[in-house]
């Protein structure tokens, strides 16, 4: 990102906090990432993989890292026989279920419209 790109994007998060939300949860897969730990309380990555049949691999797993970087999504490792990570959400993305929830029926609408 050049220096120019940098300086629109902090203006953009200035001017409109909602630029920087749609740059966390952005992307084809980390919103129904989101949706799937919300419904499950907690997955292991092989079982958030089955439940999103397209999804990559790499994709899951950058997606995976980048809602742990923002704090959405929490990893913890069970040091067991056999060993096995768990992805849940946090507080933090538990806050902003509500408002997924009121984009999603707003989405509905707007595409009973579009038909």
């Amino acid at each position: 990102m050049n220096e120019n790109n940098k300086k629109q994007s902090s203006i953009s998060c200035e001017i409109c906090p909602l630029v920087h939300t749609f740059d966390v949860i952005g992307g084809k897969w980390r919103i129904p990432i989101i949706w799937q730990l919300s419904v499950n309380k907690s997955m292991r990555y092989n079982e958030i993989k089955r439940s999103l049949p397209k999804i990559t691999n790499i994709m899951l797993t950058r997606s995976l890292q980048s809602l742990e970087q923002y704090g959405l999504v929490k990893r913890v490792e069970y040091n067991k026989i056999p060993p096995h990570v768990e992805y849940s959400l946090t507080d933090r993305c538990n806050d902003l279920l509500p408002a997924l929830v009121i984009m999603n029926e707003w989405s509905k609408k707007l595409l009973k419209l579009q038909k």
